[in-house]
């Protein structure tokens, strides 16, 4: 947890809220914590990458407009801080659906900001890291999926059983000084070319 407050003075901060009493004890506070900060109102239409963590009063604003702002940088999404004044259900659907990190209510109090700042960065870097671990367990299947083919093409072709196709794949891996993977992947780009030489 020290480590989120530590790096906060290097987060820059964008502040999209209409310039009233809320806004200016917003931006105090986010000015006393130590963070690089900026202010604008109304919602625009692009994000710059350079924000790290995003306030947006979502008080009677089209959700759509708030989603494809948070989205139109094409990179990754930042921390979202929705500032909501009052809970009713279109404040709390828009809270859900912008893939809000936090929530700050208003008025904005000073005890308030410094901790819906760390648990929002916290959420986010464990989102961030359980779709890594996600894309990396995909990587795994896919590879799986492809050895398992790689070993069907060879049982089909050479008349061999499971556990001997792949012997095959592993002895060439360790010829090659490759990964299993990658001979894999080799053995079903061959079998697709013989298909379509067969098919002319």
């Amino acid at each position: 947890m020290s480590d989120f407050v530590r790096d906060f003075r290097d987060l820059h901060v964008l502040i999209v809220h209409p310039r009233d009493s809320s806004a200016e004890d917003l931006l105090q506070q986010v000015n006393r914590i130590g963070c690089n900060f900026d202010s604008v109102w109304p919602i625009p239409k692009v994000l710059e990458k350079k924000f790290d963590l995003v306030f947006v009063d979502v008080t009677d604003q089209p959700c759509a407009q708030i989603k494809s702002f948070l989205n139109s940088n094409g990179g990754e999404l930042p921390t979202v801080i929705p500032v909501i004044g009052y809970e009713n259900p279109s404040a709390l659907e828009a809270v859900f659906k912008i893939g809000a990190h936090a929530v700050l209510t208003k008025p904005v109090r000073a005890a308030g900001v410094l901790s819906s700042m760390l648990m929002a960065r916290m959420h986010w870097a464990e989102q961030r890291r359980f779709q890594k671990e996600m894309l990396k367990l995909r990587d795994r299947l896919d590879n799986f999926q492809k050895i398992n083919d790689a070993k069907f093409i060879l049982m089909r072709h050479h008349t061999i059983d499971d556990k001997e196709a792949y012997a095959v794949i592993r002895k060439q891996a360790m010829a090659k000084r490759t990964t299993v993977f990658e001979i894999a992947q080799s053995i079903i780009n061959a079998d697709g070319i013989l298909r379509n030489i067969g098919d002319i």
